[in-house]
């Protein structure tokens, strides 16, 4: 049988660093010389209050590792506090962090590509403009919500911003993480000739802290498969209660939190009720970002009854991606108001419902690109918020059906990732 250099290498990390020192196992060029890894910028990482936010450098930095795996990855981040540069040193430790403005120039200098991650608008738009100034080198977007911003006035005009058209327009690629996104940027003003829909990079996610998930779970009598989870969240991310933010009370985004807060969250608590009266499962009420911890246990928790009370575990601390990961695929499904723990359940084969409105931009929409209509509701609408507790109900009753629904939407994503990841390539080392 004939030996596969790449695999067996890829399958033996631990001598793949001797063995690649050897002239039979060294890279060449095609004219036999040794061959210079090419390097490229992920530019990402955003913020780390929020699983989410931190899901979106994992995961493409997994997919890079991936299908481009005789390429130099350097990430080139906003923020990695809060415990996530050691998160990431540890997955991947060979990845390295562009920090000073030397090492910006040195990868500007050395670097043939730069990729802006994904997010929730083109985030980084004046770095992608200084590396398109600068270098002149080619660039791509992967996976954001465009023009991702929201207008408190439904009839008035949501504009883009003509940087983020011009730089749309210069990238090699444009890729969207929703189909609404794709169809705003067409309609305009950006012509890129390949713009398509692209997963949200956390679906990638592989991050694991199976001890402190276990431990947890044990601690509180949670068994796997036996349990599902949720959370709720406000209109706005009240940021202002997050002290490392240091973001200014706003009390307009504060009024409205408090006006729709229990119109939000009381189809989650009814579910809650259900599911423990009606199944055999109990619930998990966790966070997604740090202030949803608070708010778990006062809009869902401390208003259950008590005989419900009983099964239902409410976490009373904040956790990080590989914890969260962890958890979630040893349980038997996700429901709420968040989006990026329901990417990463079925990115991972776990079912997960999305509850979205407005205020969240378009990026709720990408269920209905992977399949997942049924699953997404807008907490705008009556009618949809009428269907929400029988749906959580059904997944709560046939987890076994619940989890081929996920199976089935987990492949259209990986599909996707590899046609995007292979677009990717061709415009790094084609």
């Amino acid at each position: 049988m004939m030996l596969n250099r790449r695999n067996f290498l890829r399958n033996t990390p631990a001598l793949a660093g001797l063995l690649l020192n050897l002239p039979a196992f060294a890279r060449t060029d095609d004219n036999g010389q040794p061959a210079v890894k090419k390097a490229i910028i992920l530019r990402s990482s955003w913020q780390t209050v929020n699983i989410g936010d931190i899901g979106h450098t994992p995961g493409v930095l997994t997919l890079l590792e991936k299908y481009l795996p005789d390429v130099e990855v350097r990430l080139w981040p906003t923020s990695l506090d809060n415990g996530v540069e050691t998160l990431l040193r540890r997955r991947f430790p060979n990845v390295p962090i562009i920090r000073t403005a030397d090492e910006v120039t040195r990868a500007f200098s050395e670097c043939v590509f730069l990729l802006h991650g994904s997010g929730p608008s083109l985030v980084a738009r004046k770095d992608v403009g200084r590396w398109d100034k600068e270098t002149g080198k080619p660039f791509g977007v992967y996976g954001i919500t465009f023009p991702g911003v929201y207008s408190p006035d439904p009839k008035a005009m949501v504009t883009a911003n003509p940087l983020d058209v011009e730089l749309l327009n210069k990238a090699r690629f444009a890729l969207f993480r929703d189909s609404v996104s794709l169809e705003f940027a067409r309609k305009n003003g950006v012509q890129n000739a390949v713009m398509e829909y692209c997963p949200d990079g956390a679906f990638a996610v592989d991050l694991r802290n199976d001890e402190a998930a276990t431990s947890f779970m044990r601690a509180h009598g949670l068994e796997a498969g036996t349990f599902m989870c949720v959370i709720p969240r406000n209109r706005f991310t009240p940021y202002w209660e997050i002290p490392a933010k240091k973001t200014p009370f706003d009390e307009k985004r504060n009024a409205r939190n408090q006006d729709m807060k229990e119109h939000d969250n009381a189809p989650l608590r009814e579910a809650i009720i259900q599911v423990v009266r009606q199944t055999p499962m109990k619930i998990l009420i966790c966070p997604e970002d740090e202030t949803q911890v608070r708010l778990g246990k006062e809009i869902l928790y401390d208003k259950l009854p008590d005989d419900v009370k009983a099964r239902v575990v409410w976490r009373d601390h904040y956790w990080i991606t590989d914890e969260a990961v962890s958890t979630y695929v040893r349980s038997a499904g996700l429901f709420g108001l968040e989006m990026h723990s329901p990417i990463m359940c079925i990115g991972n084969g776990i079912p997960a419902i999305v509850g979205r409105f407005a205020e969240q931009t378009s990026k709720g929409f990408m269920w209905k690109d992977i399949g997942l209509d049924d699953w997404l509701f807008d907490m705008d609408n009556e009618q949809d918020i009428s269907r929400y507790v029988p749906t959580v109900l059904a997944m709560a009753r046939n987890p076994k059906a619940a989890k081929a629904k996920a199976a089935r939407a987990r492949k259209l994503v990986e599909q996707r990732q590899r046609d995007t990841m292979g677009l990717v390539n061709k415009n790094v080392t084609g």
